[in-house]
């Protein structure tokens, strides 16, 4: 299944015709000062993560939690915290935009975003799971994900306590995605049609 039907690349290419593309500077980009991004309005989105070991898939949370503006992180079980060298490292800064929290028990974190009016998803390969494409969600829906540890994923007491799990489709022969790209993914698609 190609990724863009051949004649809308076709036209995008005819309407841009030959341009000569530049890279944006930082004062280009408009970014927000770390205090303006915390304390501009957030999507109802949440993260937990369950039990994630690699300091640098933790920091790709904080940063990609940042770059989607949702609203915070939980970190659970054994899941590293900051302040560390190696989370920073990948985090840029955004250990001091994104709110975050850490729960020992990842079940007390479910239960108490459950109590906020959060649904919860679990992202896994599980029998019964949604296709990401599929999850849609009205623009204020209150969601969290759920990302499991990078050799056993979501634990059974989380999936247990779980309203779905979402997949991301997949067409290769590995059908493995590193966590933080899954994040990546999946955030994306969870706030790509809010305004």
């Amino acid at each position: 299944m190609p990724l863009l039907r051949p004649k809308s690349f076709l036209f995008l290419c005819i309407m841009k015709g030959p341009q000569e593309f530049k890279k944006k500077s930082m004062s280009a980009l408009n970014r927000m000062s770390a205090e303006e991004k915390k304390n501009s309005p957030h999507f109802p989105v949440w993260l937990l993560l369950d039990d994630v070991r690699s300091m640098h898939n933790v920091g790709a949370a904080f940063r990609t939690a940042d770059a989607f503006k949702i609203q915070g992180i939980t970190l659970c079980g054994y899941t590293p915290r900051p302040p560390h060298r190696d989370i920073h490292k990948t985090a840029l800064g955004a250990t001091e935009t994104v709110d975050w929290q850490y729960e020992a028990d990842i079940t007390t974190a479910i239960r108490s975003l459950k109590q906020a009016g959060y649904a919860i998803f679990a992202v896994e390969q599980a029998f019964g799971s949604l296709n990401l494409k599929e999850m849609g969600a009205p623009a204020s829906a209150k969601m969290a994900f759920i990302f499991g540890n990078e050799v056993t994923g979501v634990s059974d007491a989380a999936l247990a306590l779980c309203d779905a799990c979402v997949e991301i489709p997949q067409w290769g022969s590995k059908h493995s995605l590193n966590v933080s790209v899954s994040m990546g993914i999946v955030l994306w698609e969870a706030v790509k049609n809010r305004k």
